[in-house]
């Protein structure tokens, strides 16, 4: 049985830090490529980072050199270290799963809210 479960999500004021972490099980962990992704209220998902079971990593614009994604494929988990964080920032954030070479991401944790305000 396939589980993401996300943890770390909260309220921060601006300028702040947040680690993102989600635990996976039930799949072959290093042969997925592993992304986090925001919904804001009212908008749809977002990717935000992925990584590759090698480590390559890919960051939306927006939150380069301010947010680095990593994963330990020991331990099967990802991590997303959100630093500088702005009131943009603010979502519920979606760890997802998907094969190395495929293009939909399959399997999805519940999701853990960020909350960034004074």
């Amino acid at each position: 049985q396939v589980q993401l479960v996300e943890s770390g999500g909260g309220l921060v004021q601006p300028g702040g830090s947040l680690r993102l972490s989600c635990a996976a099980s039930g799949f072959a962990f290093s042969d997925f490529v592993m992304a986090w992704f925001l919904q804001a209220p009212g908008e749809g998902r977002e990717v935000v980072a992925s990584i590759n079971g090698g480590g390559t990593t890919y960051l939306v614009d927006s939150v380069k050199g301010r947010f680095t994604i990593s994963r330990d494929n020991v331990k099967k988990m990802v991590f997303l270290q959100m630093n500088s964080l702005k009131a943009d920032d603010t979502a519920v954030y979606y760890c997802a799963s998907r094969p190395t070479g495929g293009s939909v991401y399959d399997f999805w944790g519940q999701g853990t809210q960020v909350t960034v305000s004074s």
